[in-house]
């Protein structure tokens, strides 16, 4: 599937899932879920692939614990994966624990022709050569090879346990040192409290929570590295602004409740029109007239209500997002780009990165655009054009000759998966890009990447 790692870079896939409705309806959702995975990771030929899962084994992992092992065995045996000779497996099984379960499950996958590939043990605090497969479930507290914590209760909504934390791993690819989190943070329990304040009570939490996996995966206890953090953040686009401007020539009307007063839905109607409802809203209810405004050009005109991520614009970035929200769609099966009308639709699930992360990613591209660039050198410049837009969610290089498909490849993209097929309440959304050649050699001896065992 990969090609050599070595003259154009080392090619990394890092996917991050929300497979809860995988396991709630297996028979129908599994399949097609596995085929689109698949299909991008043989487009994009990955030499290093992550995948990031939350909510793993679904609402009630105790039953679902034959297709958890169905699934897991069917990714590390199926013949789309037969080059990557080499996989770790790390499955939060302790679901008895209500203090430690997160539901969170992390998979990485080495391809055969990538050499010296390392992984941090956090107690030894040192690197150690990747060989084999292995799986790791249940309580992976005691696991060197990972850092894992569920949020305290303090944070949590109402003090409420649910199944939200992170788990973080540090590798060693081309002598590039960094870290993976997979994370997962908490969600909006009404539409109607959302709606109340901008910013809304649920975004502090989840930004509480944000910045305390921040804090950790950069404090003293361990060298720093770049680090890529990806899961379903749960952001929600601002609920009051999104609401104002889909109902701006809109009247509300309230509904409350006759024995507590309590306001239990808000319903907002065209002035004119035959006074039309335009949305309501209750506790789990968003439903307005036209879902088409969530997909229209992939819906970037919201993008101006996506703000959580603003306030950790010194620590986190991210390239640019071209593809519709990625929750909450349908789960019947039979219905790939419906939207449920249960929340407004939004970019839950993201991959975000470190400063110096995102260095790598666009020193990849720039590398990978002038290899290129060297290998059209001999055409004729009529038929050459050359474009780098590694900021933007897709960094490529375009030729005009049809037959250079390996020169119209994007270089680096930032996407969804199964646009057009139910892949459960979430689309699962990836980045794939290459860490140059030598890009991590100025920082081997700091990683220690070159005094493994």
């Amino acid at each position: 599937m990969a090609g050599k790692a070595s003259a154009s870079g080392t090619a990394v896939l890092l996917v991050t899932a929300n497979v809860g409705s995988l396991f709630d309806d297996p028979e129908n959702l599994q399949k097609n879920w596995l085929r689109e995975f698949y299909q991008v990771a043989h487009a994009h030929r990955p030499h290093f692939l992550a995948l990031h899962c939350q909510e793993f084994g679904g609402k009630n992992y105790e039953a679902s614990m034959s297709h958890v092992d169905k699934f897991v065995k069917e990714l590390l045996s199926s013949d789309a994966m037969k080059e990557y000779n080499r996989a770790r497996v790390y499955l939060d099984e302790n679901y008895k624990s209500q203090e430690h379960f997160t539901a969170l499950g992390s998979f990485y996958f080495l391809h055969e022709s990538l050499k010296n590939i390392y992984q941090f043990d956090f107690k030894a605090k040192k690197y150690k050569k990747v060989t084999g497969k292995e799986i790791y479930s249940d309580t992976l507290e005691s696991t060197p090879m990972l850092e894992k914590e569920k949020f305290p209760q303090d944070y949590f909504p109402e003090c409420k346990w649910s199944r939200k934390g992170f788990i973080r791993t540090r590798w060693c690819v081309a002598d590039c040192a960094f870290d993976l989190v997979n994370i997962h943070l908490f969600h909006d329990a009404s539409n109607l409290v959302a709606w109340e304040t901008s910013p809304s009570v649920y975004s502090g939490i989840r930004r509480k929570a944000l910045g305390y996996v921040l804090d950790r995966i950069s404090d003293q206890r361990f060298e720093k590295a770049s680090y890529f953090v990806f899961g379903d953040f749960n952001f929600r686009l601002d609920s009051k602004s999104v609401v104002e401007t889909l109902c701006t020539k809109a009247t509300m009307q309230t509904v409350r409740a006759a024995d507590t007063n309590e306001v239990v839905k808000l319903i907002f109607r065209e002035s004119d029109n035959d006074r039309k409802v335009t949305l309501q809203l209750e506790k789990k209810l968003f439903d307005y007239v036209n879902q088409e405004v969530f997909r229209d050009n992939n819906g970037t005109a919201l993008l101006e209500f996506d703000k959580e991520l603003s306030v950790f614009k010194d620590r986190l970035c991210e390239l640019d997002i071209s593809f519709p929200p990625s929750y909450p769609y349908s789960e019947d099966s039979s219905q790939g780009k419906q939207y449920m009308n249960t929340r407004c639709p939004a970019w839950c699930d993201r991959v975000l990165m470190s400063p110096s992360a995102k260095e790598l990613i666009l020193r990849g591209a720039l590398s990978e655009q002038t290899l290129m660039s060297e290998a059209n050198v001999s055409r004729e410049s009529g038929n050459r054009t050359s474009v780098c837009g590694a900021g933007g969610s897709a960094a490529r290089v375009l030729t005009a000759t049809p037959t250079a498909s390996e020169s119209e490849e994007k270089v680096v993209t930032y996407d969804h998966i199964g646009p057009s097929v139910c892949m459960g309440d979430h689309k699962p959304v990836f980045l794939a890009f290459r860490i140059a050649p030598g890009a991590g050699k100025p920082h081997a001896r700091v990683h220690k990447c070159c005094v493994v065992q």
